[in-house]
């Protein structure tokens, strides 16, 4: 029975931790596991040992990157693992809690994030409540669960580093940890002290407060509030350095619903040398999962740089996070996604994505619009946006050219890539593009023209080609300062060739 407990240990940390990551409940892993809701239950309570093939299932449909698998091998072969939990205070009547305000702030000094979360309580149940269950996860590397999983446990979070304090209506409160993992943490906040207990009686409310610390290698770049007891009011706010030129976005998710942008805007102001973004929201559905990401436009290392880096068309591209050539990751073929099952990472990447172009669109005028491929910002997948000149949006996922037709023109194009020139490239002037849409429907689109010329381009990005390779022998790029189309919109003529 000791195995069996540290095997439900290990893989019941990690199947919580992932399963919030993603953002699905029980119900819905087990729909998409093959198994009944009451077996996940039972799996993440302790009270059924979870098997080998539902090891496997799961990861998969988690994305684990082998965390589960894992998880369960290395307690099934007698692997050194952490002691079982000892037997927590259940929560009195904890589904009566009602959250009258969630308030959350996460402050980043260019080091490490200090998230600090406060939590207006009210017992709507006939009984004291002295204990409170609250989990702390982080996930590095967003999408690439693999590099994630192998960073944290060479770099595993520790206690010392977390400085978690805790405090229910202003008195300094302690904890029982419920499961201690490299990336996940899973922790009862008791009410009581060395002093004394502070129970939350019925029909009162008090504010529950617990800050902790992650140094900035160990966290990535979002931010996720879980809504899991009837909330009235939820708000965050992200405190960063200004000088960093931080970008916000959001999305949501709910477990009937796919993720969309938030529903209500993200405010930002400047308070003296701080970016804030503050963002709130009333009555939010049980079981919603808020998820804040940011991109910072600069970093140390990049501002140490920029005093090296000439005032040149590509110098300001790559001080906005744009990848130059020259990096492997721009000759590589990008990753395909697997659609649908891989939907939250890639609104992830276009998110991503669309806060670089609006990055770009800052400090260039794109008369013949403009698009950015994943590679361009680091993120091995294939996925690309284009912005028409007409202001249309085009979102591409694993798109592939499948027929050329309408003969070839020969135009300039640039790349965010290597800004510094431009270079006379021929393309098709009708193109027939196979892709996959976000619910995994396979498309075929035909552009033509400026449109053509414009995706074939970024179709090649996540082929890892650059359009070097498509000029004619013997063409050289020319200086950007040679070139005379800035500003300016395709030319073609009314017939053609």
């Amino acid at each position: 029975m000791a195995e069996r407990a540290l095997i439900d240990e290990r893989f019941i940390a990690e199947l919580k931790r992932w399963r919030d990551v993603r953002g699905l409940s029980q119900s819905a892993l087990a729909a998409k596991v093959g198994y009944t809701p009451s077996y996940v239950s039972k799996v993440e309570n302790a009270q059924l040992a979870p098997s080998e093939a539902f090891a496997r299932q799961a990861d998969d449909v988690l994305r684990a990157g082998g965390a589960l698998r894992r998880a369960f091998r290395e307690a099934a072969s007698g692997a050194p693992a952490l002691p079982a939990a000892r037997p927590a205070p259940e929560p009195q009547h904890a589904t009566s809690l009602i959250v009258e305000h969630e308030d959350t702030e996460l402050r980043y000094d260019g080091r490490a994030y200090r998230a600090t979360q406060r939590r207006l309580l009210y017992n709507d149940s006939p009984d004291p409540v002295t204990s409170y269950l609250i989990r702390i996860s982080v996930d590095r590397y967003p999408g690439d669960p693999e590099r994630s999983n192998q960073h944290y446990r060479q770099n595993p979070l520790t206690w010392d580093e977390i400085q978690l304090k805790a405090s229910i209506g202003g008195e300094p409160i302690g904890w029982r940890v419920q499961h201690d993992r490299d990336a996940f943490k899973e922790l009862w906040l008791l009410f009581e002290n060395e002093d004394g207990r502070y129970p939350l009686y019925p029909g009162e409310s008090a504010w529950l407060e617990y800050s902790y610390t992650v140094s900035d290698d160990k966290w990535g770049s979002w931010f996720q509030r879980a809504v899991r007891l009837p909330t009235k009011k939820l708000s965050v706010r992200l405190d960063f350095p200004a000088e960093l030129g931080p970008a916000v976005w959001g999305t949501e998710t709910t477990m009937t619903a796919a993720a969309f942008p938030f529903r209500h805007p993200i405010r930002s102001t400047t308070e003296g040398d701080r970016r804030v973004f503050c963002w709130s929201t009333d009555e939010p559905p049980l079981h919603a999962r808020y998820r804040l990401e940011w991109r910072f436009r600069t970093n140390h290392t990049e501002e140490t740089n920029l005093t090296r880096t000439p005032d040149t068309a590509s110098g300001r591209m790559q001080a906005i996070g744009i990848v130059q050539e020259g990096d492997p990751i721009l000759t590589t073929p990008a990753r395909l996604f697997s659609l649908p099952d891989e939907a939250e990472d890639a609104r992830r990447v276009v998110a991503e994505l669309n806060s670089a172009a609006d990055r770009a669109a800052s400090v260039h005028n794109f008369g013949k619009g403009m698009g950015i491929a994943a590679p361009q910002i680091g993120i091995n997948r294939s996925a690309a946006i284009i912005r028409t000149p007409e202001g249309e949006s085009i979102t591409l996922f694993n798109p592939r050219i499948i027929e050329e037709s309408g003969g070839f023109d020969e135009q300039y194009e640039g790349c965010l890539s290597f800004f510094d020139v431009r270079g006379m490239v021929p393309r098709p002037m009708s193109i027939s593009v196979e892709h996959t849409d976000i619910d995994g429907q396979q498309r075929i689109t035909i552009f033509e023209r400026g449109h053509a010329r414009l995706v074939a381009h970024e179709v090649d990005h996540l082929h890892g080609l650059l359009y070097r390779s498509k000029m004619r022998p013997g063409v050289e790029p020319i200086p950007v300062s040679e070139y005379r189309g800035t500003g300016s919109r395709w030319s073609y003529s009314e017939k053609r060739p």
